[in-house]
């Protein structure tokens, strides 16, 4: 599960995450990615009514969360994640979840070294 210390809660975070961060896209996700310098990382997510009732909203912020706890050590000190969901995360498994997530990840980074 992922800890609270590593939750982004803030407004002003997810904002600056997903206005300032590098983004990639996939079909059931999309994923910011934003280096801050903190100490440690944070992770936020985004699951909206598009998704489905309450009941599959939470099923999918559950799975998210699950990914992160596992992904967000292997990240770099101070990364701060959006993850965004799609309908289509709504009817997806958690390894083709976990599978879009990771690659959103690797390509945020790899857009991050660039600039």
């Amino acid at each position: 599960m992922l800890p609270a210390a590593s939750r982004m809660t803030s407004a002003a975070d997810f904002k600056s995450v997903m206005r300032r961060g590098t983004k990639s896209g996939r079909p059931t996700v999309v994923v910011y990615l934003k280096q801050t310098g903190n100490a440690n990382s944070i992770a936020g997510f985004a699951v909206s009514r598009a998704i489905g009732g309450a009941v599959i909203r939470n099923r999918v912020k559950r799975r998210l969360r699950a990914i992160m706890a596992d992904v967000l050590p292997t990240l770099p000190t101070g990364s701060a994640v959006v993850v965004r969901a799609l309908p289509r995360s709504a009817t997806t498994d958690y390894q083709g979840l976990r599978g879009d997530v990771v690659s959103g990840l690797d390509t945020c980074q790899r857009k991050a070294a660039l600039v």
